[in-house]
């Protein structure tokens, strides 16, 4: 749909492959005249370790999901998922990020993706939470900055207040779960963001709308990371409104592959 809207003739398709082969993929992938790919778990922290050279991003969140290949310098490596969830809230939602406290759910690659893009806006305070409360620690650590980032584990959660952004980075909603959480973690006109879509998605949401509480699912991310990943590729900016109500109206071609923005 992203070609469309410019008249290219593009070619993009999936390729399963797993971690051990991951590398031998990618070569066939170039050697068949591949330029570029997306990298779906589990392999972004792979696609990370075997790039030649990576944005600042990435080295951040040890993980890429768009990869380019430059001829004199092999693959180089992109994260678009932070910038695909911040154009989604402040763009298509018109969510404030400045100022505001964020929680995040779970410390993984997805967690990982997303943390340093919504440093950049300079919210008030981040509150990571994750059972691997090392895991978060070395997260935070890494990204090293002067906004304020917290960690803690699901049992002291309750004690940290209530926030204006809580987001969901967990993997819960595959197995069916929404992530337990407490009504009173909400702050009066705060909004609950799902990094899940579809199927996924809907324990999150279902407890949202018992709750009273705003939610947004992942799905204006999904196109907004991937319109990134194409202007990497091709140069232009595509417009993404229509693609996102498209897909919300199911207008759209379904989509056959399956891409986890969590883990």
């Amino acid at each position: 749909m992203f070609a469309g809207q410019f008249g290219l003739d593009i070619s993009y398709e999936l390729i399963d492959a797993v971690v051990d082969g991951f590398h031998q993929a990618l070569q066939d992938f170039r050697l068949g005249g591949g330029s570029g790919c997306n990298v779906t778990l589990p392999l972004k922290r792979e696609a990370w370790q075997l790039a030649m050279d990576t944005t600042p991003e990435v080295k951040l969140a040890q993980a890429a999901n768009t990869l380019i290949y430059d001829a004199s310098g092999g693959w180089f490596a992109h994260n678009t998922d932070g910038i695909g969830l911040v154009r989604d809230l402040v763009v298509n939602h018109d969510i404030k990020l400045a100022g505001e406290r964020i929680l995040i759910l779970g410390a993984g690659g997805a967690a990982a993706g997303i943390l340093g893009s919504l440093l950049v806006r300079e919210p008030a305070e981040v509150v990571l939470v994750n059972r691997n409360t090392d895991r978060a620690k070395a997260l935070a650590e890494r990204h090293g900055s002067k906004i304020k980032i917290s960690v803690t584990d699901w049992t002291d959660l309750p004690a940290l207040g209530c926030f204006d952004l809580v987001i969901n980075a967990t993997s819960l909603g595959h197995h069916g779960k929404a992530p337990p959480l407490a009504n009173s973690l909400f702050a009066a006109g705060s909004c609950c963001y799902d990094l899940n879509y579809y199927k996924a998605s809907q324990p999150l949401k279902t407890w949202c709308e018992n709750m009273g509480r705003a939610y947004i699912d992942g799905l204006g991310m999904l196109v907004e990371q991937a319109a990134e990943s194409f202007s990497i590729w091709t140069g232009k900016q595509a417009e993404t409104g229509t693609v996102i109500r498209a897909f919300e109206t199911k207008t759209a071609t379904p989509v056959t592959t399956h891409v986890d923005n969590t883990d």
